[in-house]
């Protein structure tokens, strides 16, 4: 992302400030416009993406609402150097494409963490290897990079050598949906809109992945723990032709 790009990088904790984009004669987001009654950052999102077609400084707010929250999300998984580069791409990529944006979503924080999906999926082979690095020797080399206290009570948890065995051994799209469950607190509604599958497909990952778990895990597998989220209930196996 550049300079040159109408979108503001907001802090998230890691030392990135924020870059003043606006240009003479723009408005700059958060205040009220001629003609309306609210600013920009009460404005719903589904809106602010629209708005933005017209006037590409205003998908600013976008990034400043949900850029912390991604980049959380990113940094559990690949690690804090890895969720710099992954957050900004996902943004840019999101600005791109914003005409493609379905206003009938559940919202935008699905659509948003599907792009970081797909980009943390070119990042596969360094999280399978982190969590196999965790399984055999105990040592964290994503939970490392962490300084927020939160993040470490939540590495505390998570880094139990059988559970990281675990989420090693898992397909792709079941950690995916496990994760995005876990710690993005989505409903099964919007996994399915972030990973463009059938809610059915989220159940059958979901169940998958728990069963996995437990086998794997044995007593550490009550993953619910990690994230503060219940694990859903162990269901009977529903085929959806999922390909894992």
């Amino acid at each position: 992302m550049t300079d040159s790009d109408p979108l503001c990088r907001s802090s998230w904790g890691n030392g990135t400030t924020r870059a003043d984009t606006a240009q003479a004669g723009t408005v700059r987001p958060g205040t009220v416009r001629p003609g309306t009654a609210q600013p920009d950052t009460v404005l719903p999102d589904a809106v602010l993406v629209a708005a933005s077609l017209d006037e590409p400084e205003r998908f600013a707010v976008l990034f400043d609402r949900h850029a912390p929250t991604i980049h959380q999300y990113v940094a559990r998984r690949l690690g804090r150097d890895a969720a710099d580069d992954v957050t900004a791409e996902t943004f840019l990529t999101a600005f791109r494409i914003r005409a493609r944006y379905d206003s009938g979503l559940a919202g935008v924080r699905p659509w948003l963490h599907g792009i970081a999906a797909k980009l943390i999926s070119r990042h596969r082979r360094e999280e399978v290897k982190a969590l196999k690095l965790l399984a055999r020797t105990g040592r964290d080399p994503v939970a490392e990079t962490w300084t927020d206290s939160a993040d470490d009570r939540v590495t505390a948890q998570a880094a139990s050598r059988p559970l990281a065995k675990a989420l090693a051994a898992l397909s792709e799209g079941d950690r995916h949906a496990l994760l995005l469950f876990a710690w993005a607190d989505f409903s099964y509604q919007e996994i399915a809109e972030a990973l463009d599958i059938p809610v059915g497909t989220v159940r059958s990952r979901l169940n998958r992945a728990r069963r996995k778990l437990r086998v794997t895990a044995g007593p550490y597998s009550p993953f619910s723990e990690i994230a503060g989220a219940a694990v859903p209930p162990l269901e009977p196996h529903v085929s959806e032709g999922d390909p894992a």
